[in-house]
């Protein structure tokens, strides 16, 4: 799904316009933004977690030339973690489509 997705759903589940929809999605997304860009964590019951991680620098080897060892810099990432809800909702879904079946 894309922003532009988002938008048209919403408007359709509210019955509103989708221009009056684009600023509240915008807000939303920006807030979330805001949050994570002040080392805060956004807390959704039932849908998940979005926080940032700091992510120590390492060694890594460049893919064109392998004996090459670059030095990766410490940094910042924004991470999400599923909650219980959602989860449950995805896997149920999985398995009403068929997908949680195993290959023989």
């Amino acid at each position: 799904m894309t922003k532009a997705g988002l938008i048209d759903l919403v408007a359709e589940k509210v019955a509103l316009k989708k221009k009056d929809i684009v600023p509240v999605i915008n807000a939303v997304f920006g807030a979330i933004t805001e949050s994570l860009a002040h080392g805060e964590k956004c807390t959704f019951v039932d849908f998940g977690v979005f926080e940032v991680r700091h992510r120590a620098a390492r060694e890594g080897r460049n893919p064109q030339n392998p004996k090459v060892i670059v030095k990766i810099p410490a940094k910042k990432v924004p991470i999400f973690r599923p909650g219980k809800g959602l989860k449950e909702k995805v896997q149920s879904t999985a398995q009403k489509k068929g997908a949680g079946k195993k290959r023989k």
